[in-house]
Parts: structure tokens; sequence; C-alpha cells
């Protein structure tokens, strides 16, 4: 049975207003004691005008024996303003005839007017299969009993878009058994789409409350009295359902801080909602926690009641706080560190890390205490609460210091957080009670293997925990603090140095000087040289003069030269250019160095050679020359030329300082990787100074036995074996002559 309620219903929610649903029910001859239950419910519907209605001749649409009430032109005009398609329908001998429908049918149903106007084939195809057979049966029923029909289903228009209708129609018995349906055909598919995506929305709403893994709630506005609570909220509160649900937050005294509810309440009213603000919430067993918050007010059958969702922080919280401190730990680690290195006063630096300690662990008392050589402990720095007594100027004796050693060879860090539950030495409990110690941690300052101080931190106010950070944090800075009287122990070291370091200026000073000295000298050289050399030049061209001048006094037109004038001549001239080649051959190589042509040579080959190419100087001299030397000498890598000279500008040297009939004794062994050669000579002997500065760039007077000229050439000697690799001099004995000896490395697999 449909009652007049659905049907008044229906038809409500077609029209515009309560006037347009008064008139409505006039046209369509409804009773009036339902009107009043319908007025009072409230819809959401408004109802748009319509177009115009066309005008129809319904006796020219329907078959001629079926005699047709006249049309009612108040039932054109209502037709115009109605949002739905008002109708009249016929049933007469089983047969249904459409009296009236108003031009909404080319709009909802894509069928003109006067096609609907015949009988309900056209309409019927257009229902939805699934349909046709519950809208055959609700229309027979109606019929039946002379109820209201109303019929909700779909419909599949020409273009193939399926719409969702409403029907709402009241059935009227004429005398001639023929009955008349007035009513309303609507369009409800917006109205059914919102109520699935309602119904979705209402399924997803509750599967992300039961099954989210944050604590989700339903609480009334008012007093938060729980409605609903998913599994995790009860898991995360340790309460079980029965005990939560219809209770308060009040009374279960969820929140930590009452005024945050109040405060959480007052923003809801005033904004709708609230997002991740962090408040602390008790569990069943009393346990704190922090949870990120967020909350929305939703209405349910005309109620306020407070969506929330709040997800448990406090181990991140936990974390991010472990975080911080470990972040201000390394900030602090890391200023202490930078002015040790920046500072060199180790007082001041001393000082400020207790005091920067002291802030930063929130303790009573921090301070630096040392051991001298003798273990006589000193407090040399400190930060204090003033409430407390200060302990800076304290001094322990050896007896402390063997305790406090034996305590940090046990166990590198002192931690206690209670000194009550501690064992303790008299010494200890003497320290505790004179400065109120309740808790502490000690490190040890070590430079090296030795306990150079302690860094200590009290708390005197009560026991403490200490927390791994903090206990790591005096760990590092007793590093620091190695580090820091490690650098002022430099410091001391530096400035002992600095002073060392004067004396050494000072030295070195006195050394320039004389290098000054030594530099005047070498150009007081330079000057006897350039002397020297323009002197013999000098002596040799007035010397030609002189001749050329006496055979130019002779009368005689051709002048006759004995050879002994010409070869002194010559002789001088030679000597000269051999000088002048020397120097320059001395200046190119303090230049640019000697260049070698090296060769692998056997010397027990070379040397003779060179001995039998210097015989003729020899016998000019009347000196004779012994070889003992030793027999399969190792190769050598030499410049042949070069040691040939070599040997000729010593030979030289010794037959110009003696008299004739010198004995020369050639001698050469391997000595380690040289080969050490002796060449002796039974002439006059020479000083030390003559002999050490032989072989230097020296120039000799111009009335020295050794000529400039043979100077230069036994500098080049030294030029020829430093080029090679080895080392030359000369020594002498009073009365046994002189011995020059030089060393030459000789070949091996490796070089």
């Amino acid at each position: 049975m449909v009652s007049d309620l659905n049907y008044l219903q229906a038809l409500r929610a077609c029209c515009r207003d309560e006037a347009a649903f008064e008139q409505l029910k006039q046209l369509l001859n409804l009773e009036e004691e339902s009107v009043e239950k319908i007025v009072s419910q409230t819809q959401t519907q408004v109802d748009a005008d319509f177009q115009s209605p066309i005008a129809h001749s319904w006796e020219n649409l329907l078959p001629a024996e079926i005699l047709l009430p006249q049309s009612d032109p108040k039932l054109e005009k209502v037709a115009a303003n109605k949002l739905g398609i008002i109708f009249q329908l016929l049933n007469r001998d089983d047969s249904r005839w459409l009296l009236f429908a108003h031009s909404g049918c080319q709009e909802f149903l894509e069928l003109a007017p006067y096609s609907a106007y015949t009988n309900l084939t056209q309409l019927w195809s257009l229902i939805h299969p699934d349909e046709r057979e519950a809208y055959e049966q609700s229309l027979l029923i109606s019929a039946a009993n002379l109820q209201p029909w109303i019929w909700e289903g779909r419909v599949i228009t020409k273009s193939g878009e399926i719409k969702w209708m409403q029907t709402a129609a009241r059935p009227i018995l004429q005398g001639n058994d023929d009955i008349y349906w007035n009513g309303l055909l609507i369009d409800i598919t917006e109205r059914k789409i919102h109520d699935e995506a309602l119904l979705l929305s209402e399924q997803k709403f509750s599967i992300a409350f039961r099954y989210s893994p944050d604590a989700m709630s339903i609480t009334t506005l008012n007093d938060g009295r729980y409605i609903d609570v998913n599994d995790s909220f009860l898991r995360l509160s340790n309460y079980k359902r029965e005990e939560i649900i219809g209770r308060t937050s009040i009374e279960i005294n969820a929140w930590v801080n009452p005024e945050d509810r109040m405060r959480m309440q007052q923003t809801l009213l005033e904004q709708g909602a609230i997002r991740n603000q962090e408040f602390e919430f008790r569990k069943k067993s009393g346990e704190v926690g922090i949870y990120l918050f967020s909350a929305e007010i939703v209405n349910i059958n005309g109620e306020s009641y407070i969506v929330s969702v709040r997800s448990d922080i406090t181990e991140r919280k936990a974390a991010e706080s472990l975080v911080s401190a470990a972040a201000e730990r390394d900030r602090l680690i890391y200023e202490i560190a930078l002015r040790i290195r920046r500072s060199l006063d180790l007082k001041e630096i001393l000082n400020t890390t207790v005091e920067e300690v002291r802030q930063f662990l929130h303790a009573d008392r921090v301070f630096i205490s040392y051991f001298d050589e003798k273990g006589q402990g000193t407090a040399v720095a400190e930060s204090v609460d003033p409430n407390f007594p200060s302990i800076l100027g304290w001094v322990t004796e050896n007896i402390a210091y063997k305790e406090i050693k034996q305590i940090f060879e046990l166990d590198r860090i002192r931690v206690v957080n209670d000194t009550t539950k501690v064992e303790k030495s008299a010494f200890i409990a003497e320290y505790h009670n004179r400065y109120q110690v309740k808790a502490g941690i000690g490190v040890p300052i070590m430079l090296g293997d030795k306990l150079y101080g302690i860094l200590i931190a009290n708390q005197c106010s009560a026991p403490r925990e200490w927390q791994q950070c903090e206990i790591d944090l005096l760990a590092q800075l007793g590093v620091q603090v190695a580090i820091a009287i490690q650098q002022s122990s430099l410091l001391q070291q530096v400035q002992a140095l600095n002073a060392n370091l004067e004396c050494q200026v000072e030295e070195r000073t006195a050394l320039l000087q004389q290098k000054m000295q030594e530099l005047q000298e070498l150009n007081r050289i330079k000057d006897v040289v350039l002397h020297t050399v323009s002197h013999d030049l000098r002596t040799s061209v007035q010397g030609t003069i002189m001749v050329l001048n006496n055979l130019l006094g002779s009368p005689e037109e051709k002048v006759t030269v004995p050879r002994s004038l010409i070869e002194r001549m010559i002789q001088g001239n030679e000597r000269q250019l051999s000088m002048i080649k020397s120097l320059i051959e001395t200046n190119t190589t303090e230049n640019k160095g000697l260049i070698l042509q090296r060769e692998l040579v056997q010397l027990n080959t070379l040397v003779p050679a060179i001995l039998r190419d210097f015989k003729p100087t020899l016998a000019e001299n009347q000196a004779t020359i012994k070889n003992m030397m030793a027999a399969n000498l190792p190769l050598v890598m030499v410049d042949p030329y070069q040691l040939q000279r070599l040997f000729e500008n010593v030979l030289t040297y010794a037959l110009k300082q003696n008299s004739p009939g010198l004995k020369l004794t050639l001698k050469a062994k391997v000595d380690k990787q040289m080969i050490r050669f002796t060449i002796e000579n039974n002439g006059v002997d020479m000083g030390q100074l003559e002999c050490d500065r032989l072989f230097n760039l020296l120039v000799r007077d111009p009335q020295a036995r050794c000529s400039t000229n043979i100077g230069l050439k036994l500098y080049l000697c030294r030029q020829i074996i430093t080029a090679h690799g080895g080392e030359i001099g000369v020594t002498s004995r009073p009365n046994h002559g002189s011995t020059f000896w030089f060393t030459l490395p000789w070949t091996t697999a490796e070089n």
C-alpha cells in the first residue's frame, strides 16, 4: 500500500514553493486532510521556471470512440511552471491512454509531445528492461486498490542516456469504471547520483575510520562525550570500547592540560576545524604521550559532533629532542674548540668552558681541577650556582690524586646519579658533604698517558638521572680541555724557542757580517785578477814594444832578428793567450756548468796514453813518473779529454813549483765505490793554508810562485772532478814533498 503521505511528498519535491504546491493539489483534485503534514517537511529542491506551454488538440490524437473530458486550461498553465512532466493517464477496458503531457517530454524523455499522446507503447519502450516489471506491478496495484501510484525507475532515452524518473499520481475512479491518474513525472537522476556519492563517501569514511592507523574518535561538541572510536584509538589509549563509549574525555582524564581542550573547542567554534596541533594526552595507565591533533565539526542528524584524528608523535618528539640536544652539544663543542684554536689564554678558555657547560647541562656546579708534578690537586676554574658553595681554590693532597687516578683507571667516565646510593671513601664523602653534591659526572683530562686533571659537573639541589648526551658532551670536552692545555704548553715552548731564536738570529747576523767580509775579500780578489791580468799583458806588450823599438833604431833598412828573441816573444804571447783562455773557460763553467762527453773507458789503457803524451814536458824538466796503478781497474764513465786536461794541469803545477829532476809516482786503487788516484812528488812541501786553498778560485799576486794562469787551471781541475762526481785535494808533509789526490766513481751494474 502506498500512502497519501508518500504521494504528497513526491509532488511537493517538484514544486517551487508552497503556493505552487497548493495550486497543484487543487488542480489534481487532492484531499486536504494530509496537506499540513507535507507542508511541515523541509525540501531542498528548488524548482525552476519552464518554457511556455504548447497547445495541443487531444481529440485529434485519441481514437474517436473514446469520449474525453474537455482539457482544463488551468492544467496547461500550471504545466508550464513545473520541474517535471504533468500528465493525465486513462485506464479504460485494460487499455491505457495518455491524455495530457506538457512540453517537458522533449527535455526529459526526448519525445515530442504529439508522439506521446497515443497509447503508452513509446513510453513503455523507454523504460529500462530491468524496471518494466516493477513499473507494471506498481500501476496495477494502484488501479486495483485506488492508492496513489508512486514509482521510481530508469529510462533510456533515444540518445542512449540513462535517467532516473519518479512518478507520483492519484487514481480517480469514474462512474463508467474508467480510472484517471493525475500526476507528475520528474527527473531524479541528480538526486540518485548524489545519494550514491553520499553512500560511497560514507563507506569510504567508515573504512578510513575503522582501519586508520591513527586514533580517531567522534565526540559531542559540548561535553566531549565519546560516541565512537576506532581500534587504533583503543590500542593507543589502552582502553576497552565499553570503558570509553558514553564517557567524556574529562571523566577519563584524557587531557593532560584541560585548558588545551577549552582552547581547541574555541578554535573549532571560530574556524570549524583545527589542523596538526600538538597536545598531550594521558593513557589509561597514566602514561603521557604527545600527539598531533586534527579535528573538524560535523553535523549528524542536527547535532554537532567533533571528528578528531590524533597521531602519536611521542617517539618522534623524543628523537627531535635528542637531535636538538646533540646539535646544541656539537655547537658547544665546536665553539669551545674554535675558541681553543683562536685563543692562547688558557685561563680564559677554562673559565668560559665551565660556564657554558653549566648552562647547557643546567647543572649547579661545573669545575676543572689539575694536578701538579707532586700529585697535589687545585680547582682552577669553576661556574657555580650562587646558592651553593664555591670549590675554587680547593687543594687536595697526593693521596687524593692516587684515589682519583684509580677511579678513572677502572671507569673512564664517572657517573653518579645519587651520591647517597654509592660506596665512597672518606675523601669522597668529605667532598660530597662539604660541597653538597647530590649527583655528578667526572671525566679525566689526559695528556698522553698522564692524568693532568678532571672536569666535573655537580647537581647539588637533588639527585639527577644523567642523560647519555650529557655524558658524551663532558667526555668530548675533556678532550678539548686537554688540547687547550697542550696548546698552552706548546705556547710556552714556542716562547722559549723564540728566545732561543733571538740568540740564533744574533749568531746569524754575526755570520752574515762575516760573509760580507768574505764578499769584500772576493771583490778584492777581483781587483787582484784585473791587476794581475793587466800586469801580465802589459809586461808582455811592453817587452814586445821595446824589442820592436830597438829594431827600428837600427840604420839598416833590413833588420835581422835573432831566433831566440822571436821564440821568447812567441812564448810570452802564448802564455797570455793561455791565461785569457783559462779565464774565459772558468767564467763559462761558472755560469753554464761544465759539459762532459762521457765514455765508458778502461783506466789502465787511458792513463798510460795520457802519460805518453806528457813525456816531452817531463823530459824538458828532467822529471820522471812511475806508474804504480793497480791492474784490472774497473770501467769508468768519464770524459777522456777533460781527464787528460786534469792530469796535465796537476803535473804541470808540480813541475813549475819544483826544480828539474823531480820524481813523481802515480797510484790508483779501488776504495769502496770510488777509484782513488794519488800523484806523489819529492819536491818542496806546502803549508796547510796553501793546500786548503790550492784548488779554489783565487788569484795569486804577480810575485807568487803559482801564477794566476796556473791557479785558474787548478780551479778548472776541481770543476772537472766535481762534474764527474768525485773529489780533489792535496796533502803535504815537511821534507816529504806533496801528494795530489782525486777520486772517480766506477761503473757498476746498477749505475
